[in-house]
């Protein structure tokens, strides 16, 4: 198999597993996957400039590793599904997986294939900055949290199903006195 397919997969396939996914939970945690976009892609760039590692090939015509825009995104995505608000169980899944993605698909698959060489930055580094790069996140979503208030009804569907914007809230009573007109 060729290494484009390979880094085409890596950003096309991963989108499908999300039709597995509830629609309220694919709308709550988007925000911190398309964040996880963005810090990953700091990352890189700051990275191949200070020399830490080399992309050798990237999907054509991308620049940037193309599984930051599929797996990367889409394991967020999942991973806070399962276990966002659990942050120490969060932590330690996470952990796990950066090792098992750093040494297993960076350094052995990718590196085998000449796709990418780490250079000054050894991998258990690179983990460390990924646990930083997760802690990010997990905060990012706490923030983004707040941007909802619950609803004063019960739903029957999940415990994030009653999230409204703090915009819809009903108004406290001095604020329903007084007249804008």
């Amino acid at each position: 198999m060729s290494n484009q397919v390979i880094l085409w997969s890596l950003m096309i396939l991963p989108w499908f597993t999300l039709y597995f996914m509830p629609k309220d939970a694919r709308k709550r945690f988007m925000p911190v996957a398309l964040f996880s976009i963005v810090i990953c892609i700091l990352f890189v760039e700051m990275g191949q400039t200070l020399g830490w590692f080399v992309w050798e090939e990237a999907a054509y015509p991308f620049k940037a590793p193309s599984y930051i825009f599929g797996a990367n995104t889409i394991a967020t995505m999942w991973l806070f599904y399962f276990l966002y608000g659990r942050f120490w169980r969060y932590f330690a899944v996470d952990t796990i997986l950066n090792f098992g993605f750093i040494y297993l698909f960076h350094v052995y698959y990718l590196g085998n294939r000449g796709i990418f060489h780490e250079v000054s930055l050894n991998p258990l580094l690179n983990v460390v900055y990924a646990n930083i790069i997760s802690i990010l996140l997990y905060g990012y979503q706490m923030w983004q949290e707040g941007v909802f208030e619950r609803a004063e009804t019960k739903s029957t569907s999940p415990s994030f199903a009653n999230l409204q914007p703090a915009a819809t809230k009903p108004l406290t009573e001095s604020h329903k006195d007084n007249d804008y007109e």
